[in-house]
């Protein structure tokens, strides 16, 4: 939702004062995008409103292919650390009475999951997800890290 927000903040931005100065200067023609360049950008990995982005002539599928199965492999690994990291853990702290030891314990052995599920949630959509979809969409200008 926040990532909707911002799209539309950027959409709203970039055309309102255009629309407003063609308003302005010629009163009959007002340049307003069309809806198929709005849909492009709502799923395009970019925040920043444009009515034409660079795009590559062709579509690589087995690159789409293959950023989804690391996009699934790392929904089986997430589960896997569930499975065999969280849940007994959380399993054996429901059994015991509630005590500051036990919190803290629960805590301390819940860190490594924690920071193990947050790559694997940067890595899967972040890298996997906002590639394929890049690539999908032709989408040619790829500085996502920069």
């Amino acid at each position: 939702q926040v990532r909707l927000v911002m799209k539309a903040h950027s959409f709203i931005r970039e055309n309102v004062p255009r629309v407003l100065s063609s308003v302005k200067d010629k009163p009959g023609t007002v340049h307003i995008p069309r809806i198929s360049q709005y849909l492009y950008f709502l799923f395009a990995p970019t925040l920043i409103y444009r009515d034409n982005y660079p795009r590559n002539p062709t579509i690589r599928w087995s690159y789409v292919a293959t950023k989804f199965a690391q996009v699934l492999g790392s929904l089986f690994y997430a589960y896997y650390i569930f499975v065999r990291l969280c849940i007994p853990q959380f399993r054996n702290s429901s059994q015991e009475t509630f005590n500051l030891r036990g919190l803290v314990l629960c805590i301390f052995n819940s860190i490594l999951p924690g920071v193990l599920i947050l790559f694997l949630v940067f890595f899967a959509f972040l890298h996997c997800w906002l590639n394929a979809f890049a690539e999908m969409l032709r989408f040619a200008d790829r500085m996502f890290y920069k």
